[in-house]
């Protein structure tokens, strides 16, 4: 049973829950408590990204009592959880260990210090409202569109974010003329090409997202020569949502007083290294 007054896995379920209410999750999202007991203590709480073999590895190693993460471990369903399968040897390492599992996903995207509000802030962007407002509030929604105190070079916005980022294999792709002056800036942390025909990402400069593939973005790129559109930023999707996981931790110490709160900093990104030709 845990301590008087200790914090438990329902608290911080209950915490989550105020930073990033449930109601602003998407309809498909998986997101809440994914395994654990709501009546256990809790002394340390773990964020990463992704919840993958190596950071359960790495929360248990820190003592923490929950791992929480922003992809969703079930999002897709599965008909075993054996050890032999990824996500089963997640849960087993978890359950084994003592650490309940926990994801704040879409619902931690839209809030007003979500994932896009993150990167929109590292590169210092003014009067940013969101690509698509969730209803009834202009502070929330899907996305961020700013503008720069001061024009710069695609080329140069693209160094730029290189230097705010994490490093991974990937790096950061770009679509377009490299001295194209860029003041208007449309992103979304995470993958975004579903929203590449919102009117305030076809009024940008330069479009900022994950996750692009080949036809969408053979023809927004084609679409933008014949009419003078927005470049394209591609990054690492996971690069582009860690930044957010100093916030959140932050968020869940004032929540949580005596709780300790760790930031994961291994790379979950899949991709290993790049030839470049």
């Amino acid at each position: 049973m845990p301590a008087k007054n200790a914090v438990t896995v329902a608290d911080v379920t209950r915490a989550a829950e105020r930073l990033w209410p449930v109601g602003g999750a998407e309809e498909w999202d998986a997101i809440g408590l994914l395994a654990g007991d709501p009546t256990a203590s809790v002394e340390r709480i773990h964020l990463a990204v992704d919840a993958v073999p190596d950071t359960a590895d790495e929360a248990i190693a820190e003592g923490a009592d929950v791992l929480l993460v922003h992809h969703p471990l079930l999002l897709r369903g599965v008909t075993s959880v054996a050890e032999d399968q990824f996500k089963g040897a997640v849960l087993s390492r978890l359950i084994r260990g003592g650490c309940s599992l926990y994801a704040a996903h879409t619902n931690a995207d839209i809030v007003a210090t979500g994932t896009s509000v993150i990167l929109a802030g590292l590169l210092d962007l003014e009067h940013a409202v969101p690509i698509v407002p969730s209803p009834g509030g202009q502070e929330s929604g899907i996305g961020r569109l700013g503008t720069l105190r001061e024009s710069v070079t695609l080329g140069r916005l693209a160094r730029r974010l290189a230097e705010i980022l994490p490093p991974t294999a990937s790096g950061v792709r770009v679509s377009g003329e490299y001295d194209k002056p860029i003041t208007r800036i449309a992103l979304c942390a995470g993958a975004g090409d579903s929203y590449l025909d919102e009117p305030a990402v076809r009024t940008a400069d330069v479009y900022i997202t994950s996750d692009l593939r080949h036809h969408p973005a053979s023809a927004f790129r084609e679409t933008a020569k014949l009419h003078n559109g927005p470049a394209l930023i591609d990054l690492s999707h996971w690069a582009s949502e860690w930044l957010w996981l100093d916030t959140a931790a932050e968020q869940l110490r004032a929540e949580l007083s005596g709780v300790t709160v760790t930031v994961s900093e291994l790379r979950t990104d899949p991709w290993d290294f790049t030839i470049v030709q």
